[in-house]
């Protein structure tokens, strides 16, 4: 029902924040430049690279989604289709930034400087795969869904008194913006204008859920403006789109503008993970048809053929080199040693045992003695 008082209509309202919400792009379906004001203007060599590694990553989710059918690796979440809203985003940010990604976030990762065979073991579960190498400024993939808010707000705050000039970044799912803990997040930078990037990925299922279903606004990027940040939702499925929007949330932080919110309208191809779940049962093949016509790396590909800077043997040969540092990385973590439980006890209590665990470490010692 809408108010009779002129002055106090608050579905008006609603309506009027909503309506400015529209999905920014630059590069259309077709790899075409429709809108020439925003295009960063990349030269052809961060073209090419930008390219290369949303081609790496493609190729990475394949191989990736074999070694677990085959046992090799354990808990995976597919990336394919959401290549331009994770590389390009992450193309935008510099070495010194620091990234909290959520567990679909692992290309982002490697890419800023996790050894990929880390990567693997932190898929097993192998308490290596999650040592960081102390110039590589990314915490571990989250598996709590939404906690890398409140953990990116306190990053980006402790940088904010240290007077770094880099930013804290983190990405979730549609789903994860229903969380509680994504509220605290973005509403504790806010109020201390921290030097935060929140993205969320809005591949339009939290699992088998539909965006639709997650909540009733209109786009997911409003939600940011009630903190009082800075919000823009766009095409992820425009690399170019996500990097200006990430590139220009890098420089308003950096300058002390405090934090930004960027929903990244995209798809992800396969399933939720490959722990059992079937797509096929909530989704509908003429959605995943029209998503493929969107699809970034074609998109990309015909903008950089256009170009003349891309061909299929530039491709081949990118795919070729990604196939072998992946056999390599897989082979460099099946040669670690395996896990053990005493291996876990002694890492969580390094001083001395609780007396409770003392009796299990030493029967845990003698099985694996055998």
């Amino acid at each position: 029902m809408t108010s009779n008082n002129n002055l106090f209509d608050p579905v008006k309202n609603l309506q009027e924040i909503e309506e400015k919400f529209e999905m920014v792009q630059i590069l259309n379906e077709n790899g075409e430049i429709v809108n020439d004001a925003l295009d960063p203007k990349l030269s052809d060599e961060e073209l090419v690279e930008l390219m290369s590694r949303m081609v790496f990553t493609r190729i990475l989710d394949q191989r990736s989604i074999s070694l677990n059918r085959q046992g090799r690796l354990g808990f995976y979440a597919p990336t394919a289709g959401q290549e331009a809203s994770q590389i390009a985003s992450h193309f935008a940010l510099e070495k010194e930034d620091y990234i909290l990604p959520g567990y679909r976030d692992v290309p982002q990762i490697v890419l800023h400087g996790l050894p990929l065979w880390k990567a693997f073991l932190w898929s097993r579960g192998h308490f290596v795969g999650g040592q960081i190498p102390e110039d590589v400024n990314v915490l571990p993939p989250q598996i709590i869904i939404g906690a890398q808010y409140i953990q990116t707000a306190g990053v980006a705050l402790g940088m904010q008194k240290r007077g770094k000039k880099s930013v804290a970044v983190t990405y979730t799912g549609d789903g994860g913006s229903s969380q509680g803990d994504f509220y605290e997040g973005i509403n504790f930078a806010g109020a201390f204008k921290s030097p935060a990037i929140f993205i969320v990925q809005n591949n339009q299922f939290a699992i088998s859920t539909p965006r639709a279903l997650q909540t009733s606004a209109t786009t997911i990027a409003q939600k940011g403006v009630a903190a009082g940040i800075p919000s823009i939702q766009v095409d992820g499925m425009d690399p170019l789109a996500v990097y200006v929007a990430t590139r220009d949330a890098r420089e308003r932080a950096v300058a002390g503008e405090g934090p930004s919110f960027i929903e990244t309208v995209c798809y992800r191809y396969g399933p939720h993970t490959m722990a059992g779940d079937d797509p096929t049962r909530y989704r509908s093949s003429e959605t995943d048809s029209e998503w493929e016509k969107k699809d970034p790396v074609v998109r990309f590909r015909k903008y950089l053929e256009a170009k003349g800077i891309w061909s299929e043997e530039k491709e081949t040969e990118v795919i070729e080199k990604a196939k072998e540092e992946i056999k390599a990385a897989i082979k460099q973590a099946d040669g670690v040693q395996k896990q053990k439980v005493t291996d876990l006890i002694s890492i969580m209590h390094k001083d001395e045992l609780p007396y409770n665990l003392k009796e299990q470490y030493e029967i845990y010692k003698e099985k694996e003695s055998k």
